[in-house]
């Protein structure tokens, strides 16, 4: 993306998407990290994203006292420092504007940012104080207008209402605040401080109770409750007051050095510890995938209701899913086309190509699906591969029939001209034919490559060819009719060997195809329990980062004699490691899902059977 693009128009106090921004991520398949930035309007936000963009130029900066950014702009750009991974900048329109005057629609803004993003830069001037943090009061009505449950979800109507803040701490983003424009001395009772100290500073709490110090508190413990991943940057005035408004044009050589060292720092620490936005579950976003919650969030908000993280995902999953069968499928279809070239093959050969194809199409599902709880959608792939397979085993049944009929027609030309000419109607005709004919069966199982319905075929021929042997044998004068009565019961005996052979042969093949759908069906349960391990696994990180920042929580308000707020604080992190037991205890996935999804796959086998059997036995 060479500049920027809107991604959500704000017109007059309506959001909406921008479809070209959709569109475009919609055609980005790489995990994003995704910075986004807030504050106050005409505060330097543009500046700080322009500068992660490695840009001068690019968001809008503007040199009036007018807002220039309106809604969310987007820019997408390969990431500095993780490979394969795009950096996508959300530059977000200035809260408070005055032109505007709508602090809802500043909220909705403010809530957007915080939905998409995985790093979120709250950008103001001047200093930490009171008046900077009441400019954050959208932090206080997050859970007023972000749900983390849907309300089927929810366990109780508490949680529905208000939400689990654990929960809260694992979807939100790290928080970071950028204080521009400073020129007081990072300094506390005479004490040299680092910024992050100063930031932890200016969020204590008051002790006591009553309103005063309720209203002071609050915007502080929501901060420290939803991000308790902080960290602070403070930037002093990078040129002169009459530069400002030209700061976009200026070289960096002409800007303050201890401003450039602070945003070159800014911009290291975003771009190094700015983690890949996840969902729910730990999932990994994409820039499609965020395509996706850009839409529902917006469209949600755009309606009158409040966003639901978990809809919104379940709403993305179902998506993702349908395509993840798509795509496995179209996998398999594109393994198996070559094949096609090659039939008529034995079954080693195409129980080769089949599961090669099969465990290919299952790792794209793999690599796609999310939130399959039940399997349904891993079961609509292994089904439409098995549909795909049963139909390529008629096909190249098929093949092999014409080629054996082709070979035979081919290697009985020279008897046929024979019987014409009436060789074998001479005393001693059968015993030439017999032996002519011998020779011809030995000719046509050495010809290689006959697929799968050789013998069956042969059987067939065989059989056709019955009465033709049966009127030179009664015509052979040389031949006694007790030795007529022995070539006829040995020549019975032969066709039921051969009968034999072509059951054998048709038992084997079917017996092969479901010994592949055994196979699939278990590297299938294989690749699932991988993933559902793989998913644990990001669960338990989220968990254990929700954790350390909570018990992180826990302990500075005990050091900060707030003991009342710790043992509330313990509780809730009791809860929490109670519901994560729980939660582990059932494991939801491996109790009910796995054992439904092997019944549903192990049911296909009969399908699969049926399939081949009224296809290739019923011709």
């Amino acid at each position: 993306m060479e500049s920027p693009m809107c991604l959500v128009e704000n017109a007059n106090g309506e959001l909406r998407v921008v479809p070209e921004a959709i569109q475009y991520l919609q055609g980005l398949n790489q995990d994003v990290v995704v910075a986004a930035v807030v504050g106050m309007y005409r505060t330097g936000k543009s500046y700080l994203m322009n500068k992660l963009a490695g840009k001068r130029n690019g968001f809008a900066l503007g040199a009036t006292i007018q807002s220039k950014t309106k809604g969310i702009w987007m820019w997408c750009i390969p990431h500095p420092v993780k490979t394969a991974h795009t950096l996508v900048l959300l530059d977000t329109e200035g809260l408070g504007d005055v032109e505007k005057g709508d602090s809802k629609n500043d909220a909705w803004i403010f809530c957007l940012a915080i939905l998409l993003s995985s790093t979120l830069v709250y950008n103001s001037r001047g200093t930490i104080d009171n008046q900077a943090l009441e400019h954050l009061q959208y932090v206080t009505e997050l859970t007023d207008r972000i749900k983390v449950k849907s309300s089927s979800a929810a366990s109780s109507p508490d949680e529905e209402e208000e939400g689990d803040d654990a929960e809260y701490v694992q979807l939100f983003p790290n928080f970071v605040w950028a204080v521009r424009d400073f020129t007081l001395l990072l300094e506390i009772n005479g004490r040299n401080v680092s910024e992050d100290e100063y930031l932890e500073h200016a969020l204590e709490l008051k002790k006591g109770g009553g309103l005063k110090n309720t209203m002071y508190n609050l915007p502080r413990e929501c901060i420290r409750k939803y991000f308790p991943s902080r960290r602070c940057f403070v930037f002093p005035t990078p040129t002169t007051p009459d530069k400002m408004p030209h700061l976009d044009s200026m070289d960096e050589n002409d800007l303050c050095g201890s401003f450039l060292t602070v945003a070159n720092t800014f911009c290291s620490f975003i771009l190094q510890t700015s983690r890949v936005k996840t969902v729910k579950g730990g999932r990994r976003v994409t820039g499609r995938m965020l395509g996706y919650l850009v839409n529902s969030y917006v469209s949600t908000i755009a309606k009158g209701h409040v966003p639901c993280l978990e809809n919104a995902v379940l709403a993305m999953a179902q998506i993702e899913n349908q395509a993840a069968v798509d795509e496995g499928l179209a996998e398999y279809r594109e393994g198996m086309e070559k094949v096609k070239a090659l039939f008529p093959l034995d079954m080693d050969h195409i129980s080769a190509y089949h599961l090669r194809s099969d465990h290919q199409a299952t790792q794209v599902f793999m690599k796609r699906s999310f939130k399959d709880e039940k399997g349904d959608y891993l079961k609509a792939l292994a089904e439409a591969i098995s549909e795909l397979y049963a139909d390529l085993l008629v096909k190249n049944e098929e093949a092999s029939e014409t080629k054996c009929k082709a070979l035979l027609e081919q290697l009985s030309t020279s008897i046929a001209n024979n019987i014409t000419k009436g060789m074998y109607a001479a005393p001693g005709g059968y015993e030439l034919y017999c032996n002519h004919h011998d020779n011809l069966v030995a000719q046509y199982r050495a010809e290689p490559k006959k697929g799968v319905r050789a013998e069956e075929i042969l059987d067939q021929f065989l059989r056709d060819k019955s009465q033709e042997k049966n009127s030179i044998l009664q015509a052979d004068k040389k031949l006694t009719e007790n030795e007529k009565k022995i070539y006829e019961e040995k020549e019975k005996a032969a066709v039921l060997e051969q009968e034999r052979k072509a059951a054998v042969e048709k038992q084997a093949e079917l017996e092969a195809a479901l010994e592949d759908d055994r196979r699939s069906k278990d590297e299938k349960l294989k690749q699932m329990e991988e993933k559902r391990k793989e998913q644990l696994k990001q669960q338990e990180e989220e968990f254990s980062r929700a954790l350390e920042c909570k018990l992180k929580e826990q302990q500075d308000l005990l050091e900060k004699g707030h003991k009342e707020k710790a043992d509330l604080m313990r509780q809730e992190i009791e809860e929490f490691k109670k519901k994560n037991k729980t939660e582990k205890e059932a494991d939801f996935f491996q109790s009910k899902v796995m054992p439904a999804l092997r019944f549903g796959l192990e049911a296909m086998n009969t399908i699969l059977q049926y399939k081949i059997m009224r296809k290739a036995f019923t011709k």
